[in-house]
């Protein structure tokens, strides 16, 4: 693994020497699209008692809040933009559009998960604490709600994101007393969540006046539309069927910087689409190579793809990428195939996968 460490060092190394101005603008272009995006949301949502201008609104608005929450707030808060030495796109003080308080979702993203990828009981990206995620997890009947479990995640991804960034399922599954230091973060939690329930569910809806029904509802289907999406793009980067997990016995302690990498390549997943989808996405599309260099410019994803891609045909391992649709039907239908008792389902493989998904959506013959 020594040699594939170096090969990929060298391709982070290569953006690293070569950022500058080109990808600076596009960060402050995506900020400032998505603060327009937000504007012209909220100004269409004044006037909200009009169909057409709810629509609009509340299109915009979900736009605007997955932009902020993807491209800009996950990889901000990443580091991948501290290099511009620009005090208001920084790590260390960007505020985000979410009810995770910054330093708790940098603590548990950043640290934890990209240091455990996949990791059984390690990462809580994987299965996000509640699911089971593997053939070598003992089933048990409380699995067989995991499906609905995940729908209910999905529905609402942020709230659920801070409950996990605290680690609050492994204090209410093992009945552990929290500590002063988590209380204190349960504190910061509940007030970063406080404030973004009364930005968009009671101080946006008054300035509507006597449109805040509508102004109400609307802010509830952005965040809901943002909810589903996030939660299904994280799918598709680590639970697609093809993707690999770890039990942390299996790891050689003395796991070197090339065994890092590999278990990165084995344990992601890309979703293969246009520039706009991968914009949405916050290039979470090229999972594979986010987890690789997250610090690496989001932007710079998609230039390096063909040479990790490269390296993965050099080393026989399989690049997992397929389109959005057929990622999600394979995420889910990993989910559904893991609430059961082994071999009930079988696992749905890449060659399979497409004539499956024309056999789900294919339209009864007309008489």
């Amino acid at each position: 693994m020594t040699l594939l460490g170096k090969e990929l060092d060298a391709i982070r190394q290569e953006v690293l020497d070569s950022r500058g101005e080109r990808d600076a603008a596009y960060i402050r272009r995506v900020i400032k699209v998505q603060r327009l995006l937000e504007l012209g949301g909220r100004l269409a949502l004044l006037r909200s008692r009009s169909k057409a201008a709810w629509l609009l609104g509340t299109a915009s608005l979900a736009v605007a809040k997955s932009l902020e929450n993807m491209e800009i707030g996950h990889n901000v808060l990443h580091g991948q933009w501290d290099w511009m030495r620009d005090p208001k796109i920084h790590s260390s003080t960007w505020q985000w559009d979410h009810a995770s308080p910054p330093e708790q979702w940098k603590r548990a993203h950043n640290q934890v998960h990209h240091s455990f990828t996949n990791i059984v009981g390690h990462d809580n990206d994987l299965g996000y604490g509640i699911m089971r995620v593997d053939e070598a997890q003992d089933w048990k009947p409380r699995h067989l709600a995991q499906p609905l479990w995940n729908l209910v995640t999905a529905c609402i991804f942020e709230w659920g994101i801070a409950m996990y960034d605290l680690d609050l399922g492994e204090h209410v599954r093992d009945k552990k007393r929290m500590s002063p230091e988590k209380r204190r973060e349960a504190k910061q939690t509940l007030k970063k969540a406080g404030k973004q329930a009364l930005k968009d569910y009671v101080i946006w809806p008054a300035l509507s006046g006597r449109a805040w029904r509508s102004t109400l509802a609307a802010n509830a289907v952005a965040n809901l539309a943002r909810n589903v999406w996030s939660h299904s793009v994280i799918m598709c980067g680590h639970f697609p069927e093809g993707v690999e997990v770890f039990e942390l016995d299996e790891l050689d302690p003395a796991e070197s910087r090339g065994d890092w990498y590999l278990r990165q390549m084995l344990g992601s997943a890309n979703i293969s689409g246009s520039p706009a989808m991968h914009l949405m996405t916050g290039n979470l599309s090229h999972q594979i190579e986010h987890h690789l260099f997250p610090d690496l410019p989001s932007n710079r994803y998609a230039e390096i793809a063909p040479q990790v891609r490269a390296l993965f045909d050099k080393y026989g391992l399989t690049y997992c990428s397929r389109p959005l649709v057929p990622q999600v039907y394979s995420a889910w239908h990993r989910v559904v195939r893991l609430s059961l008792p082994n071999r009930w389902l079988r696992e749905t493989r890449r060659d399979n996968l497409l004539p499956q998904l024309r056999k789900l959506f294919a339209r009864p013959a007309v008489a």
